[in-house]
């Protein structure tokens, strides 16, 4: 007895299902053969290779040496997505200025609505150990930079209002060895980054009124005051 055909899912759905694919492609795996989409997706082979057709047809995707990377149209997606984000045509100076102050890494952050997404990294080359920060790594929430987003996404999740009063978040459970100091960054009223000092346990400060978070602290600031944020001394 032969099996029925599957029933075309709704054009909802079917968005749905795409972009679930395209969201299994990380900086850590950029490489997927069909058979681990298939596994991830939990669907039928047939019709996993049916949605990386058409997602290959739009650019989406791309086959290559037996598995599917993210297309060039990605790219261009990404490039725009990342142009319209206010906070990334200004960020630079003030990221450079606090490399060069701490002597560490300075990343920024934007929330994708479930977790922090890494879009711009500041190395400080000079250094002997360098810690690496892939842009484009989706951070775990409770990351300092999760921390500082839950804390002023939502003002009534428990358990955050240091970190509410402080503008300030430390963590070094992410990676062994490796501590992030982070502060929100705003725009208006509502917070749009986050910006972090990376580096090792050894060298970056677990308080808010060292040096190094004094500097991270001005440095977003700043960044929100340019970006219209105001508000009366809180100090």
């Amino acid at each position: 007895m032969s099996s029925l055909p599957e029933t075309p899912a709704p054009a909802i759905q079917s968005v749905e299902r795409a972009a679930r694919m395209l969201g299994l492609f990380t900086a850590e795996e950029p490489r997927l053969t069909l058979a681990e989409l298939t596994q991830r997706m939990g669907m039928s082979k047939a019709t996993v290779h049916r949605y990386a057709t058409a997602l290959r047809n739009a650019g989406l995707l791309r086959a290559a040496g037996g598995a599917y990377t993210l297309g060039p149209r990605v790219v261009e997606l990404a490039t725009a997505a990342l142009a319209g984000l206010a906070v990334m045509k200004v960020a630079g100076p003030y990221m450079e200025r606090l490399v060069a102050q701490t002597n560490e890494t300075a990343v920024l952050s934007v929330w994708d609505g479930e977790s922090p997404v890494v879009v711009r990294v500041d190395d400080n080359t000079s250094r002997r150990e360098r810690i690496i920060v892939v842009t484009g790594s989706r951070l775990p929430p409770d990351s300092a930079q999760g921390q500082v987003f839950r804390a002023f996404l939502d003002p009534a999740a428990p358990g955050l209002e240091q970190v509410r009063a402080e503008r300030m978040a430390f963590f070094a459970e992410v990676v062994d060895g490796i501590a992030a100091l982070a502060a929100p960054v705003f725009q208006g009223s509502d917070i749009v980054a986050t910006m972090a000092l990376v580096g090792t346990t050894s060298s970056v400060e677990t308080g808010s009124d060292g040096p190094m978070a004094r500097a991270l602290r001005d440095a977003a600031e700043n960044l929100s005051t340019e970006l219209g944020f105001v508000e009366p001394d809180r100090r």
